[in-house]
């Protein structure tokens, strides 16, 4: 039997608030990130997450990744790159050097192959990873809870909060004259399952607005 799954990363302006995700099915998928990264690091971290949750299995593994960095850096570049002490041909150290060792030992003893699919066209499995892997950079740059997803199998992950500031009329009735000048914001917030979450940021994305936006319109 073979495993198929789909292994993406997302940063918001490379460097910047990262994510990664790996995705088979809605019910098997995991997702993370950091504060600061690179859009490599989430690419290399989704593969190497998605070896380690099917690490007990010892099914073959199918990687769908839109990464020829990734791809070329297991496939061909690794094994020079090892020879030379981790450094390029060039002499300089190999980047990324911590999450390719560990990648390194992730796929010892694995039967696994790569297939490149070119992201953003519309590949069921390339855009379920990619939207989860920049709703985990989006949670990251806002300071919301991320949305780390089942794994392999396990219960559903905690419902993302989403803070959406909303205009409204004074809160009392004895509010004078000039305190309506000034609009009071209050804070409205909503908890949202990954999957409606998932939702809400393809159609943001398609309109071209953050979710936040696209919410606050609907007001």
């Amino acid at each position: 039997m073979t495993i198929t799954a789909a292994a993406d990363g997302s940063a918001l302006g490379n460097p910047g608030p990262a994510g990664w995700a790996w995705y088979i099915d809605d019910d098997r998928w995991a997702a993370g990130g950091w504060k600061h990264g690179t859009n490599n690091m989430g690419e290399l971290k989704a593969v190497l997450e998605l070896f380690r949750s099917t690490a007990h299995l010892g099914e073959d593994l199918l990687v769908l990744c839109d990464s020829q960095y990734v791809i070329n850096s297991v496939t061909k570049w690794m094994p020079g790159w090892k020879k030379k002490g981790w450094r390029k041909g060039d002499g300089k150290p190999v980047m990324n050097l911590d999450l390719l060792q560990e990648l390194d030992e992730a796929i010892a003893g694995r039967q696994y192959r790569f297939e490149w699919v070119k992201g953003h066209v519309g590949h069921v499995l390339n855009e379920a990873a990619d939207v989860r892997a920049r709703a985990a950079a989006e949670a990251y740059q806002r300071n919301l809870e991320v949305p780390a997803g089942p794994g392999f199998g396990g219960a559903s992950s905690s419902p993302i909060r989403v803070t959406v500031p909303r205009e409204t009329a004074p809160a009392t009735a004895a509010a004078s004259l000039f305190d309506l000048d000034e609009p009071v914001l209050r804070e409205v917030t909503l908890s949202l399952s990954d999957e409606e979450y998932s939702r809400l940021l393809i159609r943001a994305r398609a309109e071209g607005r953050s979710p936040e936006e696209l919410l606050r319109g609907l007001i």
